[in-house]
């Protein structure tokens, strides 16, 4: 048996070139973002984020030997700043030598890395002296800095489709590397790799090694289970995808339906979802779908968070599901996070107003000669502690109206007394 049958199956199937890769042809396609970077011949930093298992690293590899460049991978759950420091000397002695080679770092679960680790990247980055690529499972948004996400575009990759998986079936059966198998164990395959090529090669070199214990020249499916033990049977009537199952929570407790809800959550954990992924989920549907109809919802997803933090599983997985049914049976209202995104929208188009005189601080002598703060009446000394018709926009502005409570939850009585407000500013208009 030739050598490189000792490698994981994995390595003998990485794809060698552009038109080996299997799934991202929304990316990797003819025309499409990634497939002009590898054309254009200049790599740029990047960050491509999406679940385990889709082709992050290999996309990264890809990309340095398009490239003809050093490849660097640093793992931040491994390794630290003297990581980087060795990437900077290596990529520093690679442009100063005689081949004056390009470097790309490669850095698999970047998010792991702190606020500090990250920046150790930044002046590097600027400078050219390396291109960084970041792989990450979670959202960049959150769990990348600032600093480097805005000199990184942002890919996004999606778990692989069955027919994409098939395919990788095949290639390994191509290269003799397992047995046939029956229609109903590669469906069953699938269901179980979920998207993810990695599980789905080491599921196969796991049954290909008990395979040719036993010499068995063709794998059914009540042998694979017999294999694969009971890990299997979760997944018959799975091969949904990860985002896809989360967005059926998401909408289910939008939706009001604890049952439903109570479903996709526990259908996510028996699928490996991460439970602290789930509980940052939820802190953000009680923001985003229940808002200030029932301030205490954001208040019991962040305990249920902290739950989880201190028992870990399963036990903290209760405290995670006691929210999933609170969440779903509260008051909805995306009054605040509508009225966010309105404000948002309004400010990056609009002008920079400058703040009205009577609203600015003045701490100084100079400020108050300027008039900075004149006129300005301090509520908490009027009746109600309410400055009836004072004005707190800038000038010229109307009121934009961004923020319209629902008829629903605390909401009802915070729309009254916006009510009996405006009506007291009408009134003292109009006096």
């Amino acid at each position: 048996m030739p050598a490189a049958s000792h490698q994981p199956l994995a390595e003998r199937l990485r794809p060698r070139n552009l038109g080996e890769v299997i799934g991202q042809q929304h990316l990797l396609g003819p025309g499409m973002p990634l497939r002009i970077a590898f054309e254009s011949g200049q790599p740029h930093s990047c960050i491509l984020w999406g679940p385990p298992g889709v082709g992050k690293t290999t996309i990264a590899r890809l990309m340095a030997d398009a490239f003809d460049a050093q490849f660097i991978p640093i793992s931040a759950v491994l390794g630290g700043v003297k990581d980087i420091r060795e990437a900077v000397e290596r990529a520093t002695l690679a442009r100063d030598g005689l081949a004056q080679q390009r470097t790309i770092v490669f850095v698999d679960e970047v998010h792991r890395f702190n606020k500090s680790q990250q920046d150790a990247f930044l002046p590097h980055v600027e400078s050219g002296l390396f291109t960084f690529i970041g792989a990450t499972t979670e959202n960049p948004s959150f769990e990348v800095n600032s600093a480097l996400l805005s000199r990184a575009a942002v890919y996004v990759l999606q778990p692989l489709a069955e027919d994409d998986l098939r395919q990788i079936v095949t290639r390994a059966q191509e290269i003799g590397a397992v047995p046939a198998l029956e229609d109903a164990a590669l469906d069953r395959l699938i269901a179980y790799a979920d998207g993810d090529a990695r599980r789905l090669l080491n599921t196969l070199e796991t049954l290909a090694v008990a395979a040719g214990a036993e010499r068995r020249e063709r794998i059914d499916d009540a042998w694979l289970l017999r294999v694969l033990g009971e890990r299997m049977r979760r997944y018959d009537k799975g091969g949904e995808q990860f985002y896809d199952t989360i967005s059926a929570l998401h909408k289910s407790v939008r939706g009001s339906d604890p049952d439903a809800a109570l479903y996709w959550f526990v259908r996510m954990l028996d699928g490996g979802a991460d439970p602290r992924y789930m509980a940052r989920r939820l802190v953000r549907m009680a923001s985003e779908d229940i808002g200030l109809a029932d301030p205490r919802a954001l208040r019991l997803a962040l305990d249920a968070a902290e739950s989880y933090e201190r028992l870990g599983s399963p036990e903290g997985e209760l405290a995670l599901a006691q929210c999933v049914v609170y969440l779903a049976v509260a008051p909805k209202s995306n009054a605040v996070y509508a009225a966010f995104n309105e404000a948002k929208a309004f400010v990056k188009q609009d002008g920079s107003r400058p703040v009205p005189m009577h609203l600015r601080n003045a701490p100084t002598k100079l400020m108050k000669q300027l008039d900075y703060g004149k006129g300005y009446r301090y509520a908490h000394d009027e009746e109600g502690g309410f400055a009836a018709g004072e004005n707190y926009l800038p000038e010229g502005m109307a009121p934009p109206g961004f923020y319209r409570p629902v008829e629903r939850g605390l909401e009802i009585r915070i729309a009254d007394k916006l009510r009996e407000l405006r009506r007291r500013n009408d009134e003292q208009a109009g006096g």
